[in-house]
């Protein structure tokens, strides 16, 4: 488990490579892109040569703003579209991934880096608002798009990427619900605390991002590199200058005004990501290089866990889209 000492010296003296990988001829999905790490993940691709990027926001307004700020910024037009998707809802995720099955000639890359930390309590889709968004939505919405990511790869020659934006908060989390009987966890996870402050919401989007790295490992152990043409990766950009402390509370807040990277640097871990190919697939990504997840995650109980919560979430995921789990 990283130190205190060293998240900070990662924090303030690590020096993450600019993206120059070229991404000329190839589509791309990033979501959460109005404003920071998805807004400036979008304006390296774009300025690295996309042809279409789809910026999957939830308010076309703000969408709109970023798509022209971008374009302003990188001096290129015609290559930003501005879809609305909404991860509070399994019915909106389903309808963005048959726009882009229906208007979209290939699909190369998806960076899923929507996400919420939540200072209150909330209940989107029956489940806890941060589990719903952060990982049954953003599952669904993987193995929604797979199938085109797939028919790119065999129609173009290519190895598309789907990176899942994780964190390195996962080293930390505290997961008590592995104890939970079987098929329980998300029904556990879904208990509102007898008292609610900033240590038990706190730690609710470290579970997430624990659910995240489990997520991405489950889908490669059951597709290995050779077995599918797609790479499955996750990524950790670091403690960023973000919108994502805006529903989380001041102490985030201070905490990210002394140690927080930049926006666009954190950015450029994302990029790094998803123009990784085989080698990252079903690894964890930290500072653009292929990283060790967290002790618990490599252990034989971390395993346990990781296998129920994958069987569970996909009990989950066939109930909301029937035969979604076959994308896999």
């Amino acid at each position: 488990m990283p130190s205190f000492f060293q998240f900070v010296y990662g924090q303030l003296f690590t020096q993450l490579p600019k993206p120059t990988t070229s991404f000329e001829g190839k589509t791309v999905i990033v979501t959460g892109s109005n404003v920071g790490l998805g807004k400036e993940a979008a304006r390296h691709i774009t300025r690295n040569n996309a042809s279409t990027v789809i910026l999957a926001v939830r308010s076309l307004e703000k969408g709109e703003a970023a798509k022209k700020d971008i374009e302003a910024s990188v001096g290129k037009k015609g290559v930003i579209k501005v879809w609305q998707l909404d991860m509070s809802s399994y019915q909106s995720v389903l309808e963005f991934a048959a726009r882009a099955s229906k208007e979209l000639q290939r699909l190369d890359i998806a960076i899923l880096n929507a996400g919420v930390a939540k200072g209150t309590w909330e209940v989107f889709e029956k489940d806890e608002s941060t589990v719903t968004v952060n990982v049954v939505s953003t599952f669904l919405l993987a193995l929604a798009l797979l199938p085109q990511m797939k028919q790119t790869a065999n129609l173009y020659n290519v190895r598309p990427t789907l990176t899942i934006v994780a964190s390195e908060v996962h080293f930390w989390a505290k997961f008590p619900e592995e104890n939970a009987p079987d098929g329980q966890i998300f029904h556990e996870l879904n208990k509102k605390p007898a008292v609610l402050n900033a240590d038990n919401l706190g730690n609710r989007y470290q579970v997430s991002k624990l659910l995240d790295v489990f997520g991405t490992r489950a889908m490669a152990d059951r597709k290995s590199a050779q077995a599918v043409p797609v790479t499955f990766n996750c990524v950790n950009p670091g403690l960023c200058h973000s919108e994502l402390s805006r529903d989380s509370g001041i102490a985030l807040t201070i905490v990210k005004f002394f140690l927080a990277r930049t926006t666009e640097c954190g950015s450029r871990t994302l990029v790094h990501a998803a123009a990784s190919g085989a080698e990252s697939h079903g690894h964890y990504l930290s500072d653009c290089k292929v990283t060790l997840p967290s002790d618990y995650v490599l252990s034989n109980e971390g395993y346990v866990a990781q296998n129920r919560v994958w069987d569970e979430l996909m009990a989950k995921l066939e109930a909301i889209k029937p035969g979604v789990t076959a994308n896999l």
